[in-house]
């Protein structure tokens, strides 16, 4: 067991290692956040208005850039299986005493890790928009980081499993991630859309990731600020079969749909030669 665990930390270090090393993708991974933060928020703040009672569109956008932004980095973290099998030293991992399963899980954790520091880092906008920060809520959010991105490693890893070019997975990798941000609730509330619209957002596992950091952030906010319930309802907290989902329902939806995508990709991994 101990030798599983020594194997996970070396290939989850290696992960570590090569994001910290490749300065163009540090930058880029926050580049396109910012820019839909900034172009999106800018855009359509005064047009759209308040979302909530003292919750203006910056204001809900915000969460769900910080869910975004670990959505991005997670998924692309395949791009190191490919890069790897295009080199040959996927070959030495596989050939390595550990199983398939605990080289997925090193994957996944290295770039997990690297997510959820993208995600801190992001916090240092919460106050230049307005948005309440305490340690509390930094504590809280995490463990939510966490479980978010380990579970869309997955599903980047399971895309890489089956890719043999860089070129490929980022086609695949540009026609999966820009459908999860814009049915995920990002930018607009997924209980005030058309039903067909409304039902393909709720079997988007990111919607429950985008919804329970938006909770986690604005919950307070709304029931501070007095306001109609009515129209907070709409805008935070996914409503499925009229059932408001509560934050750690969100995290139980992410939790499953993480642990059936890292399932899933060991055992393409496994068959692997």
């Amino acid at each position: 067991m101990e030798d599983v665990f020594r194997g996970i930390w070396v290939v989850a270090y290696r992960e570590l290692l090569r994001f910290i090393q490749e300065r163009s993708r540090i930058f880029s991974s926050f580049a396109m956040p910012l820019l839909f933060l900034v172009i999106f928020g800018a855009g359509f703040n005064r047009i759209i208005g308040t979302m909530a009672p003292g919750i203006d569109f910056i204001k809900f956008m915000y969460p769900g850039i910080i869910a975004m932004t670990v959505l991005t980095n997670s998924v692309m973290s395949g791009l190191s299986v490919v890069w790897d099998r295009e080199f040959g030293f996927l070959k030495e991992i596989l050939v390595a005493p550990l199983g398939r399963s605990g080289i997925v899980l090193g994957k996944a954790a290295g770039n997990a890790t690297v997510s959820v520091m993208q995600g801190i880092i992001m916090l240092v906008l919460a106050p230049i928009l307005g948005v309440s920060l305490t340690p509390l809520l930094v504590i809280e959010l995490i463990p939510m980081l966490i479980v978010i991105s380990i579970s869309l490693s997955g599903l980047g890893v399971l895309i890489a499993s089956r890719m043999r070019s860089q070129q490929g997975f980022h086609i695949i990798v540009q026609l999966i991630i820009f459908p999860l941000i814009f049915l995920s609730g990002v930018f607009f509330p997924v209980n005030n859309v058309p039903a067909w619209l409304g039902f393909i957002s709720k079997i988007n596992p990111l919607t429950y990731g985008v919804d329970a950091i938006r909770q986690l952030f604005l919950g307070g906010e709304i029931i501070y600020s007095g306001g109609a319930m009515a129209q907070s309802n709409y805008a935070i907290g996914v409503t499925v079969f009229g059932h408001t989902m509560t934050v750690l329902e969100d995290m139980l939806i992410v939790i499953i749909f993480g642990a059936v995508l890292l399932s899933i990709a060991a055992w393409s991994f496994s068959k692997q030669e």
